[in-house]
């Protein structure tokens, strides 16, 4: 049996296995398979270009990690100071264990951790 197929001069043809064809059949819904290859396409397109912006880089982590550090660091003087402005008299024992851990954030955050 022979099929002849007019086409205007913009439309081509794409040959494709018989099960892709099915595939696109039970997807495609109300469009045509032309119309769902499309949208196909044009979804994978989009997706290639946001794809760039789903990460952070190496600097803006670092960078976060440097501020929430020096939040917590701020936190803890914070209440550290506040305990001692109510009278609530820490054992220097408490303090300087307080102080060692801030300069530990501080010595870490300066260190460049590979990750």
């Amino acid at each position: 049996m022979k099929r002849t197929l007019l086409l205007d001069e913009d439309d081509l043809i794409m040959v494709v296995k018989e099960d892709i064809v099915k595939q696109i059949d039970e997807n495609r819904g109300e469009l045509n398979r032309t119309e769902f290859v499309n949208y196909l396409i044009q979804c994978q397109l989009k997706n290639e270009d946001n794809n760039d912006k789903e990460y952070i880089s190496k600097e803006e982590f670092q960078a976060f990690s440097h501020q929430m550090i020096g939040l917590l660091h701020n936190f803890l003087q914070f209440f550290v100071s506040y305990g001692m402005a109510m009278g609530h008299g820490q054992a220097d024992t408490d303090i300087q264990s307080l102080s060692q851990q801030l300069e530990s954030f501080e010595n870490t955050d300066e260190e460049p951790s590979e990750l």
